[in-house]
Protein backbone atom coordinates (compact mmCIF):
# COMPACT_ATOMS: atom_id res chain seq x y z
CA UNK A 1 0.00 0.00 0.00
CA UNK A 2 1.36 3.44 -0.91
CA UNK A 3 1.76 6.07 1.78
CA UNK A 4 -1.03 8.31 0.42
CA UNK A 5 -3.58 5.47 0.29
CA UNK A 6 -2.60 4.24 3.73
CA UNK A 7 -3.13 7.66 5.27
CA UNK A 8 -6.50 8.16 3.62
CA UNK A 9 -7.68 4.85 5.05
CA UNK A 10 -6.31 5.34 8.54
CA UNK A 11 -5.20 8.43 10.44
CA UNK A 12 -6.56 11.19 8.23
CA UNK A 13 -9.67 9.27 7.22
CA UNK A 14 -10.94 9.66 10.78
CA UNK A 15 -9.74 13.17 11.44
CA UNK A 16 -7.26 13.62 14.29
CA UNK A 17 -8.89 11.13 16.66
CA UNK A 18 -6.30 8.40 16.16
CA UNK A 19 -3.27 10.64 16.60
CA UNK A 20 -1.66 10.25 20.06
CA UNK A 21 -2.50 13.07 22.43
CA UNK A 22 1.03 14.41 22.60
CA UNK A 23 1.01 14.92 18.82
CA UNK A 24 -2.13 17.06 18.77
CA UNK A 25 -1.16 20.60 17.90
CA UNK A 26 2.14 19.45 16.41
CA UNK A 27 2.84 19.67 12.72
CA UNK A 28 1.98 16.67 10.61
CA UNK A 29 1.49 16.93 6.86
CA UNK A 30 -1.69 15.49 5.41
CA UNK A 31 -1.58 13.93 1.93
CA UNK A 32 -2.95 17.11 0.36
CA UNK A 33 -0.44 19.29 2.24
CA UNK A 34 2.47 17.14 1.11
CA UNK A 35 2.31 18.38 -2.47
CA UNK A 36 4.40 21.51 -2.77
CA UNK A 37 6.06 21.17 0.63
CA UNK A 38 9.68 21.51 -0.42
CA UNK A 39 12.63 19.98 1.37
CA UNK A 40 16.39 19.83 0.90
CA UNK A 41 18.68 16.84 1.45
CA UNK A 42 22.30 17.90 1.92
CA UNK A 43 24.96 15.21 1.45
CA UNK A 44 28.57 15.90 2.39
CA UNK A 45 31.30 13.75 0.86
CA UNK A 46 33.69 14.15 3.79
CA UNK A 47 37.43 14.11 3.31
CA UNK A 48 37.69 16.18 0.15
CA UNK A 49 36.32 14.25 -2.81
CA UNK A 50 38.38 14.50 -6.00
CA UNK A 51 36.03 16.31 -8.34
CA UNK A 52 38.27 15.82 -11.38
CA UNK A 53 37.87 12.04 -11.13
CA UNK A 54 34.15 12.39 -10.40
CA UNK A 55 33.05 14.69 -13.23
CA UNK A 56 35.94 14.14 -15.62
CA UNK A 57 37.33 16.55 -18.27
CA UNK A 58 38.00 13.52 -20.41
CA UNK A 59 39.35 15.33 -23.51
CA UNK A 60 41.69 17.65 -21.58
CA UNK A 61 45.36 16.82 -22.22
CA UNK A 62 46.48 18.60 -19.04
CA UNK A 63 44.25 16.32 -16.96
CA UNK A 64 45.84 13.20 -18.45
CA UNK A 65 49.43 14.47 -18.30
CA UNK A 66 49.09 15.67 -14.69
CA UNK A 67 47.70 12.29 -13.66
CA UNK A 68 49.54 9.59 -15.61
CA UNK A 69 48.64 6.85 -13.10
CA UNK A 70 45.22 7.92 -11.84
CA UNK A 71 43.52 9.70 -14.76
CA UNK A 72 40.36 7.93 -15.86
CA UNK A 73 40.45 6.39 -19.32
CA UNK A 74 37.54 6.77 -21.71
CA UNK A 75 36.36 3.21 -21.02
CA UNK A 76 36.26 4.06 -17.30
CA UNK A 77 33.76 6.85 -17.79
CA UNK A 78 30.14 7.53 -18.75
CA UNK A 79 29.97 10.19 -21.47
CA UNK A 80 28.19 13.48 -20.82
CA UNK A 81 29.61 15.50 -23.72
CA UNK A 82 32.69 15.14 -25.89
CA UNK A 83 34.63 16.98 -23.18
CA UNK A 84 33.04 15.74 -19.97
CA UNK A 85 32.12 12.38 -18.43
CA UNK A 86 30.92 10.80 -15.20
CA UNK A 87 33.09 8.37 -13.29
CA UNK A 88 31.82 4.94 -14.38
CA UNK A 89 30.84 4.12 -10.78
CA UNK A 90 28.23 6.89 -10.90
CA UNK A 91 25.84 5.04 -13.19
CA UNK A 92 22.78 5.76 -11.05
CA UNK A 93 23.58 9.50 -11.15
CA UNK A 94 24.18 9.35 -14.92
CA UNK A 95 20.76 7.73 -15.35
CA UNK A 96 19.18 10.66 -13.48
CA UNK A 97 21.26 13.09 -15.55
CA UNK A 98 19.84 11.58 -18.74
CA UNK A 99 16.34 12.22 -17.38
CA UNK A 100 17.10 15.91 -16.87
CA UNK A 101 17.23 15.58 -13.07
CA UNK A 102 20.87 16.54 -12.40
CA UNK A 103 22.68 19.88 -12.52
CA UNK A 104 26.49 19.90 -12.35
CA UNK A 105 27.92 23.15 -10.98
CA UNK A 106 31.67 23.42 -11.61
CA UNK A 107 34.39 25.50 -9.96
CA UNK A 108 32.61 25.99 -6.63
CA UNK A 109 34.66 27.39 -3.76
CA UNK A 110 35.42 30.62 -1.91
CA UNK A 111 38.12 33.34 -1.73
CA UNK A 112 41.43 32.46 -0.04
CA UNK A 113 40.60 28.75 0.32
CA UNK A 114 41.64 26.84 3.42
CA UNK A 115 42.97 23.31 2.85
CA UNK A 116 42.37 21.96 6.35
CA UNK A 117 39.53 19.43 6.53
CA UNK A 118 38.27 20.83 9.81
CA UNK A 119 38.50 24.51 8.98
CA UNK A 120 37.15 24.20 5.44
CA UNK A 121 34.25 22.07 6.71
CA UNK A 122 33.48 24.80 9.26
CA UNK A 123 33.53 27.41 6.50
CA UNK A 124 31.11 25.41 4.34
CA UNK A 125 28.85 24.62 7.29
CA UNK A 126 28.72 28.15 8.70
CA UNK A 127 28.87 30.02 5.36
CA UNK A 128 31.65 32.21 6.78
CA UNK A 129 34.52 34.03 5.15
CA UNK A 130 37.93 32.36 5.43
CA UNK A 131 39.02 34.67 8.26
CA UNK A 132 35.64 34.68 10.01
CA UNK A 133 34.81 32.23 12.81
CA UNK A 134 31.11 31.64 13.44
CA UNK A 135 29.51 29.50 16.15
CA UNK A 136 26.28 28.96 14.21
CA UNK A 137 25.62 27.07 10.99
CA UNK A 138 23.69 28.36 7.99
CA UNK A 139 20.93 25.80 8.50
CA UNK A 140 20.84 26.64 12.22
CA UNK A 141 20.31 30.31 11.40
CA UNK A 142 17.57 29.28 8.99
CA UNK A 143 15.92 27.43 11.90
CA UNK A 144 16.26 30.46 14.16
CA UNK A 145 14.66 32.82 11.66
CA UNK A 146 12.00 30.68 10.02
CA UNK A 147 11.08 27.56 12.02
CA UNK A 148 9.22 26.69 15.18
CA UNK A 149 10.62 23.23 15.98
CA UNK A 150 14.08 21.61 16.03
CA UNK A 151 12.84 18.67 13.95
CA UNK A 152 12.46 20.98 10.97
CA UNK A 153 16.16 20.28 10.37
CA UNK A 154 17.35 16.70 10.95
CA UNK A 155 20.80 15.18 10.62
CA UNK A 156 20.67 11.42 10.23
CA UNK A 157 23.64 10.65 12.45
CA UNK A 158 24.51 10.19 16.10
CA UNK A 159 25.89 13.72 16.47
CA UNK A 160 24.89 17.13 15.18
CA UNK A 161 27.08 19.04 12.73
CA UNK A 162 27.82 22.72 13.17
CA UNK A 163 25.70 23.39 10.07
CA UNK A 164 22.50 22.68 12.04
CA UNK A 165 23.36 24.68 15.18
CA UNK A 166 21.67 28.03 15.68
CA UNK A 167 21.74 30.76 18.30
CA UNK A 168 18.35 29.82 19.73
CA UNK A 169 17.51 26.49 18.15
CA UNK A 170 19.47 23.44 17.05
CA UNK A 171 18.41 20.77 14.63
CA UNK A 172 17.96 17.18 15.76
CA UNK A 173 20.51 14.39 15.25
CA UNK A 174 18.83 11.01 14.92
CA UNK A 175 20.11 7.85 13.27
CA UNK A 176 17.35 5.62 14.66
CA UNK A 177 14.00 7.19 15.68
CA UNK A 178 13.17 4.25 17.93
CA UNK A 179 16.48 4.46 19.77
CA UNK A 180 16.17 8.22 20.21
CA UNK A 181 12.70 7.75 21.67
CA UNK A 182 13.86 5.01 24.05
CA UNK A 183 16.81 7.10 25.22
CA UNK A 184 14.61 10.10 26.01
CA UNK A 185 12.24 7.85 27.99
CA UNK A 186 14.87 6.40 30.30
CA UNK A 187 14.38 7.29 34.00
CA UNK A 188 17.48 9.49 34.20
CA UNK A 189 16.41 11.57 31.19
CA UNK A 190 12.83 11.79 32.46
CA UNK A 191 14.03 13.10 35.82
CA UNK A 192 16.07 15.83 34.17
CA UNK A 193 13.16 16.80 31.93
CA UNK A 194 10.80 16.96 34.91
CA UNK A 195 13.24 19.25 36.71
CA UNK A 196 13.71 21.32 33.57
CA UNK A 197 9.97 21.97 33.37
CA UNK A 198 10.07 23.36 36.91
CA UNK A 199 13.31 25.29 36.73
CA UNK A 200 13.50 26.99 33.34
CA UNK A 201 16.00 29.78 33.92
CA UNK A 202 15.75 31.95 30.83
CA UNK A 203 18.60 32.19 28.37
CA UNK A 204 21.60 31.50 30.64
CA UNK A 205 23.57 28.30 30.06
CA UNK A 206 21.44 26.17 32.37
CA UNK A 207 18.21 27.54 30.92
CA UNK A 208 19.45 26.90 27.40
CA UNK A 209 20.37 23.33 28.34
CA UNK A 210 16.93 22.68 29.85
CA UNK A 211 15.24 24.22 26.81
CA UNK A 212 17.28 21.99 24.47
CA UNK A 213 16.46 18.87 26.46
CA UNK A 214 12.74 19.66 26.50
CA UNK A 215 12.80 20.25 22.75
CA UNK A 216 14.64 16.97 22.23
CA UNK A 217 12.15 15.13 24.41
CA UNK A 218 9.20 16.54 22.47
CA UNK A 219 10.83 16.08 19.07
CA UNK A 220 11.72 12.47 19.84
CA UNK A 221 8.04 11.67 20.39
CA UNK A 222 7.01 13.44 17.23
CA UNK A 223 9.67 11.80 15.04
CA UNK A 224 9.10 8.37 16.57
CA UNK A 225 5.35 8.37 15.99
CA UNK A 226 5.26 10.14 12.64
CA UNK A 227 7.97 8.00 11.05
CA UNK A 228 5.83 4.90 11.67
CA UNK A 229 3.31 6.08 9.08
CA UNK A 230 5.46 5.00 6.15
CA UNK A 231 8.19 2.36 6.05
CA UNK A 232 9.60 1.86 2.61
CA UNK A 233 9.54 -1.39 0.68
CA UNK A 234 12.04 -0.02 -1.83
CA UNK A 235 15.26 -2.01 -1.83
CA UNK A 236 18.27 -0.04 -0.62
CA UNK A 237 21.92 -1.18 -0.63
CA UNK A 238 23.11 -2.80 2.59
CA UNK A 239 25.43 -0.13 3.96
CA UNK A 240 25.30 2.62 6.55
CA UNK A 241 25.00 5.48 4.05
CA UNK A 242 22.08 3.91 2.20
CA UNK A 243 20.40 3.20 5.53
CA UNK A 244 20.59 6.89 6.40
CA UNK A 245 18.98 7.81 3.07
CA UNK A 246 16.26 5.21 3.66
CA UNK A 247 15.54 6.87 7.01
CA UNK A 248 15.26 10.24 5.27
CA UNK A 249 12.84 8.77 2.71
CA UNK A 250 10.69 7.35 5.51
CA UNK A 251 10.62 10.78 7.18
CA UNK A 252 9.70 12.65 4.01
CA UNK A 253 7.02 10.24 2.83
CA UNK A 254 5.52 9.90 6.30
CA UNK A 255 4.76 13.63 6.31
CA UNK A 256 7.35 14.72 8.85
CA UNK A 257 7.39 18.51 8.65
CA UNK A 258 11.13 18.78 8.13
CA UNK A 259 12.63 21.22 5.62
CA UNK A 260 16.33 20.29 5.72
CA UNK A 261 17.95 16.87 6.04
CA UNK A 262 21.69 16.34 6.41
CA UNK A 263 23.76 13.22 5.82
CA UNK A 264 27.39 12.42 5.06
CA UNK A 265 29.62 9.79 3.54
CA UNK A 266 33.23 9.78 4.71
CA UNK A 267 36.53 8.35 3.51
CA UNK A 268 37.38 10.67 0.60
CA UNK A 269 40.80 11.77 1.86
CA UNK A 270 42.59 10.05 -1.00
CA UNK A 271 46.31 10.74 -0.58
CA UNK A 272 47.25 7.12 -1.36
CA UNK A 273 45.98 4.67 -4.01
CA UNK A 274 43.02 6.86 -4.83
CA UNK A 275 41.39 5.01 -7.72
CA UNK A 276 40.03 1.97 -5.91
CA UNK A 277 38.93 3.78 -2.76
CA UNK A 278 37.22 6.65 -4.54
CA UNK A 279 35.52 4.38 -7.08
CA UNK A 280 34.13 2.24 -4.27
CA UNK A 281 32.82 5.26 -2.34
CA UNK A 282 31.30 6.89 -5.41
CA UNK A 283 29.41 3.68 -6.11
CA UNK A 284 28.11 3.63 -2.53
CA UNK A 285 27.00 7.24 -2.97
CA UNK A 286 25.38 6.74 -6.38
CA UNK A 287 23.52 3.54 -5.55
CA UNK A 288 22.21 5.02 -2.29
CA UNK A 289 20.97 8.18 -3.99
CA UNK A 290 19.49 6.11 -6.82
CA UNK A 291 17.41 4.08 -4.35
CA UNK A 292 16.34 7.26 -2.52
CA UNK A 293 15.15 8.91 -5.73
CA UNK A 294 13.28 5.75 -6.78
CA UNK A 295 11.52 5.73 -3.40
CA UNK A 296 10.60 9.42 -3.58
CA UNK A 297 9.31 9.09 -7.14
CA UNK A 298 7.16 6.11 -6.24
CA UNK A 299 5.47 8.23 -3.59
CA UNK A 300 5.25 11.46 -5.61
CA UNK A 301 7.73 13.35 -3.42
CA UNK A 302 10.68 13.77 -5.77
CA UNK A 303 9.30 16.87 -7.44
CA UNK A 304 9.41 18.66 -4.07
CA UNK A 305 12.88 17.41 -3.08
CA UNK A 306 16.28 18.91 -3.85
CA UNK A 307 19.41 16.82 -3.16
CA UNK A 308 22.65 18.78 -2.88
CA UNK A 309 26.03 17.02 -2.77
CA UNK A 310 29.25 18.84 -1.84
CA UNK A 311 32.69 18.19 -0.40
CA UNK A 312 34.71 20.58 1.75
CA UNK A 313 37.33 21.02 -1.02
CA UNK A 314 38.56 19.37 -4.18
CA UNK A 315 41.98 17.81 -4.80
CA UNK A 316 45.20 19.02 -6.39
CA UNK A 317 45.18 18.71 -10.20
CA UNK A 318 48.56 16.94 -10.25
CA UNK A 319 48.78 13.48 -8.71
CA UNK A 320 51.23 12.92 -5.85
CA UNK A 321 53.88 10.23 -5.53
CA UNK A 322 51.54 7.74 -3.87
CA UNK A 323 48.98 7.34 -6.66
CA UNK A 324 46.74 9.80 -4.89
CA UNK A 325 45.98 13.51 -4.74
CA UNK A 326 46.57 16.14 -2.09
CA UNK A 327 44.19 18.76 -0.73
CA UNK A 328 42.96 21.23 -3.32
CA UNK A 329 40.45 24.04 -3.61
CA UNK A 330 37.48 24.52 -5.95
CA UNK A 331 35.30 21.53 -6.74
CA UNK A 332 32.05 20.51 -8.41
CA UNK A 333 28.68 20.43 -6.65
CA UNK A 334 25.86 18.14 -7.80
CA UNK A 335 22.21 19.15 -7.50
CA UNK A 336 19.53 16.50 -8.08
CA UNK A 337 15.80 17.10 -8.19
CA UNK A 338 12.53 16.65 -9.99
CA UNK A 339 11.96 20.40 -10.46
CA UNK A 340 15.31 21.76 -11.64
CA UNK A 341 15.15 24.91 -13.75
CA UNK A 342 18.48 24.17 -15.41
CA UNK A 343 19.65 20.58 -15.66
CA UNK A 344 22.87 19.42 -17.28
CA UNK A 345 26.24 21.15 -17.00
CA UNK A 346 25.40 24.46 -15.34
CA UNK A 347 28.56 26.45 -16.09
CA UNK A 348 32.02 26.32 -17.64
CA UNK A 349 34.41 23.41 -17.08
CA UNK A 350 37.46 23.80 -14.80
CA UNK A 351 40.20 25.80 -16.48
CA UNK A 352 43.29 23.61 -16.11
CA UNK A 353 45.39 26.18 -17.99
CA UNK A 354 44.89 28.76 -15.24
CA UNK A 355 45.50 27.26 -11.79
CA UNK A 356 46.28 29.09 -8.57
CA UNK A 357 49.74 29.26 -7.01
CA UNK A 358 49.22 25.88 -5.36
CA UNK A 359 48.26 24.13 -8.58
CA UNK A 360 44.57 24.09 -7.69
CA UNK A 361 41.43 24.91 -9.65
CA UNK A 362 40.26 28.49 -9.14
CA UNK A 363 36.72 29.08 -8.00
CA UNK A 364 34.25 30.98 -10.16
CA UNK A 365 31.10 30.23 -8.11
CA UNK A 366 31.00 31.10 -4.40
CA UNK A 367 29.40 28.20 -2.51
CA UNK A 368 27.25 30.70 -0.64
CA UNK A 369 25.57 31.59 -3.93
CA UNK A 370 24.27 28.03 -3.94
CA UNK A 371 22.98 28.46 -0.38
CA UNK A 372 21.38 31.80 -1.28
CA UNK A 373 19.67 30.15 -4.23
CA UNK A 374 18.30 27.31 -2.11
CA UNK A 375 17.09 29.64 0.64
CA UNK A 376 15.46 32.17 -1.67
CA UNK A 377 14.31 30.15 -4.67
CA UNK A 378 13.52 26.81 -3.03
CA UNK A 379 12.71 27.42 0.64
CA UNK A 380 11.25 30.87 -0.07
CA UNK A 381 12.97 32.76 2.74
CA UNK A 382 15.22 35.82 2.95
CA UNK A 383 18.74 34.55 2.22
CA UNK A 384 20.42 37.82 3.26
CA UNK A 385 19.17 37.57 6.85
CA UNK A 386 20.71 34.09 7.14
CA UNK A 387 23.95 34.54 5.19
CA UNK A 388 24.46 38.13 6.41
CA UNK A 389 25.60 39.19 2.93
CA UNK A 390 24.20 39.35 -0.56
CA UNK A 391 25.37 36.61 -2.89
CA UNK A 392 24.51 36.14 -6.53
CA UNK A 393 21.64 33.71 -6.93
CA UNK A 394 21.96 30.97 -9.50
CA UNK A 395 19.19 29.57 -11.69
CA UNK A 396 19.35 25.81 -11.18
CA UNK A 397 16.16 25.87 -9.07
Amino acid sequence: MERRDFLKQSVFASGMALIPSFLKGMELLSPDQLSGYKNVIIIQLSGGNDGLNTIIPISNDIYHSARPLIAKKVNQTLKITNDLAFNNHLKAIKDLYDLGEVSIINNVGYPNPNRSHFRSTDIWQTASDTNQYLSTGWVGRYLDANCQHPYQAIEVDNSLSLALKGNHMNGIAVSDPNQLYRTTREPFFNTIVANAQKEMLGEDNQGYLYKTMLETYSSASYIHETSKIYQTKTEYPQNHFAKSLKTIADFIISGLKTRVFYSSLGGFDSHVNQLNSQDRLLQVYAEGVGALVKDLKKNDRFKDTLILTFSEFGRRVKQNGSRGTDHGAANNVIAIGGSLKKAGVYNELPNLNDLDNNGDIKYTVDFRSIYATILNNWLDVDDHSILNKDFKRLQFV
